[in-house]
């Protein structure tokens, strides 16, 4: 019989129990296969990293599981209930794209899943009043805002054209940068939808072209990011800078855009060199055989929010009566949403109330002879 302080009868979401000689599982919903699947593969990488380091909690080891969301709302929706629907699974170190994210965070708070995504960066997403969601990520807001100071006061452009994918996350950032750099006494001369997924956008960068702007800002992916840069110079665009984001980041954009992506900016988050990040490059280069950070620049984030996911864990989890371990489900949402002075790979995390684990700023990057290069940021 249970002890008459059973955890779990006390929960509101009761406990997950992994029976003796499971493995405690932790869900990435992220796009596996298709145009973004580098993404996905890379952030399940770092955070299978993190379950490896992590040993085990009470002789269980932990488990990665990934599913392919594609990255959209069904899929994320998809994938929630997949996990939900399996008891061993505890917590989800994803999803990864905001549109998906959104979609799967309902089916979580339902069952007491708690998340911390390394890289669903849409700010609409700690304002729901959600409980289960947390993220390792700074916000578009954040992002967006740096983004147009940098282009205004660094870069010293005072003409900007804005142009995205039309999604939660592309659309979400173009926005922020929109209104900062109008804010901040710069002109915006057009603001521009692209439909994802086309090869042909010389039509609407020669509509842009037209409007003479210095600088042409993309909120959005490589996919179409590339299509993009390489198109500029038959658009009468080749004397204006590509301005990217987080989503433009990676060695993708550079083999596919080759001459054309010399002089484009992104963002990332790479973290300044350290014994715990240089020790995690190693084992991420033998182990999948590719350098930390060349698939996407959420490889230490992923690392990051699983282990945080981890400690919480640790913090809460009880070995049954039966050999069995328990994990109380709402005490581990709640461990997880205070959590406090957290050392990741990236950065040193607390959780605000909202879920908001990130205030720092993001790094710029610019290619320079075909590799990304660290901006000066004066």
């Amino acid at each position: 019989a249970a002890a008459a302080a059973d955890p779990c009868a006390a929960d509101e979401f009761g406990c997950a129990k992994i029976p003796a000689g499971q493995t405690i599982k932790l869900g990435m919903g992220a796009p596996m296969t298709g145009d973004n699947a580098q993404f996905g593969v890379d952030i399940s990488q770092g955070a299978i990293i993190a379950d490896a380091d992590a040993g085990e909690i009470e002789g269980f080891q932990l488990e990665l599981v990934a599913e392919d969301d594609g990255g959209t709302p069904e899929g994320g929706a998809a994938v929630a209930n997949k996990f939900v629907a399996d008891e061993t699974v505890v917590a989800i170190p994803g999803h990864i794209f905001s549109g998906a994210t959104a979609a799967a965070m309902p089916i979580y708070e339902k069952a007491g899943l708690p998340m911390m995504s390394p890289s669903a960066t849409n700010p609409d997403l700690t304002k729901s009043g959600s409980k289960v969601f947390n993220r390792v990520a700074f916000t578009d807001a954040a992002q967006g805002k740096f983004a147009a100071d940098y282009i205004f006061n660094v870069l010293g452009k005072k003409n900007i054209a804005v142009m995205h994918d039309g999604q939660a996350y592309g659309k979400g950032l173009a926005d922020v940068v929109s209104a900062r750099f109008k804010e901040i006494g710069g002109t915006v001369v057009d603001e521009v939808a692209i439909t994802p997924g086309e090869t042909d956008y010389t039509a609407p960068l020669s509509s842009v072209a037209a409007k003479k702007p210095e600088v042409l800002y993309y909120g959005g992916y490589v996919q179409e990011g590339v299509v993009l840069v390489n198109q500029m110079g038959q658009s009468g665009l080749q004397d204006v800078v590509f301005f990217g984001c987080d989503g433009t980041y990676g060695a993708d954009f550079i083999e596919r855009g080759g001459a054309n992506a010399e002089g484009a900016y992104a963002v990332a988050l790479i973290p300044p060199a350290s014994a715990e990040v240089e020790a995690f490059n190693e084992k991420y280069l033998a182990e999948f055989g590719k350098e930390a950070g060349s698939l996407s620049p959420y490889t230490w984030n992923a690392y990051d929010s699983a282990a945080a996911l981890i400690v919480a864990i640790k913090q809460v989890a009880v070995k049954g009566d039966d050999g069995s371990l328990l994990i109380p489900r709402g005490a581990l949402v709640n461990a997880v949403r205070t959590l406090k002075d957290f050392k990741g790979l990236s950065g040193t995390f607390t959780c605000d109330e909202t879920g908001e684990c990130n205030s720092s700023g993001p790094i710029f990057y610019i290619v320079k002879d075909g590799a990304w290069t660290v901006t000066a940021t004066e």
